[in-house]
């Protein structure tokens, strides 16, 4: 197959190219950095475009047998009212974008990530793909840019939304900032470390998003998240131990919230999410349990 990557370039897209590359499909990656800057998997193409905006790019679309829409400023960081901006415009217009592209008459499909954060707070209660949004400003902006995405599916395009848990891999994401301080023994539990952490480690995400892709018969919702989810202060004793090292120090919420702000009272809150669809499909998790994935990167 023919496939686009937007936002391909970053933590999940480079593990997704490198494995699509591998299964002998012809990969097209976008990204804003000039070439030069990059390091690409092998065979990989690459396709310089801001996507927020409407452009000569778009014309790729219409030669490609699906798209797997990855685009999004880093969620990390205190929220401005010009970061939230950068938050929603870089994945809505986005994928807005990329749904007007989409070619009339010709099967495609769209792969367009969202994030647990769609659901929003609701303490211990567990959570499937069966539940509405919330109504803080992260679950908002999943909401809309679902939305924006749904809209492919007038095109009669085959529409799958992966909502990502907080991905686990030593190369990028999450865990990459956490290491340093765990490793030093500064580690420990934010706040009070009963929120809960809904987490899939990144050979499972690449897996999921493959298994899904390449089934024509699935479509619809799916949360990308490891059957056990746990509580910041699990998973704080779990990284611990695999590095055995103290995780004791904690993180105060009343820190957290004046250093980041509005995203310091998300990173406290959290959601209990369960994979039910993906598990019904007959997906297979290599890495099911936190210990079995800290454990295999943080050697």
């Amino acid at each position: 197959m023919n496939i686009l990557i937007t936002g391909g370039t970053g933590f999940i897209g480079s593990h997704l190219s490198d494995r699509l590359i591998r299964e002998g499909h012809s990969v097209t990656v976008t990204g804003r950095s000039a070439p030069g800057d990059l390091q690409l998997p092998a065979g990989v193409r690459y396709l310089q475009a801001d996507t927020t905006s409407p452009g000569a790019w778009q014309k790729e679309i219409g030669l490609q047998d699906g798209i797997v829409n990855l685009a999004g400023e880093p969620i990390i960081g205190r929220w401005s009212d010009e970061k939230k901006r950068r938050l929603r415009d870089s994945r809505i217009q986005t994928t807005r974008n990329l749904v007007d592209g989409f070619p009339e008459g010709k099967p495609i499909w769209l792969c367009s990530a969202s994030a647990v954060g769609y659901y929003g707070f609701h303490g211990d209660e567990g959570l499937s793909e069966e539940d509405g949004p919330g109504t803080d400003f992260l679950a908002v902006l999943c909401r809309d840019w679902e939305q924006e995405a749904r809209r492919a599916a007038d095109a009669g395009a085959r529409v799958l939304i992966t909502r990502f848990g907080i991905v686990l891999g030593k190369a990028g994401g999450a865990l990459r900032r956490m290491l340093p301080a765990f490793r030093w023994g500064l580690g420990g539990p934010l706040g009070n470390g009963r929120q809960w952490f809904s987490w899939i480690h990144i050979q499972d995400l690449v897996d999921a998003l493959v298994f899904l892709i390449g089934r024509p018969d699935a479509e619809g919702i799916f949360n990308l998240t490891a059957p056990d989810p746990v509580t910041n202060l699990e998973f704080t004793r779990a990284m611990g131990q695999v590095l055995r090292r103290p995780a004791i120090l904690p993180a105060p919420a009343f820190a957290l919230r004046w250093i980041l702000g509005e995203f310091g009272s998300t990173l406290l809150e959290g959601q209990r999410v369960l994979p039910e669809r993906l598990i019904r499909e007959g997906f297979r998790f290599r890495f099911p349990t936190i210990r079995e994935a800290l454990a295999e990167e943080t050697p």
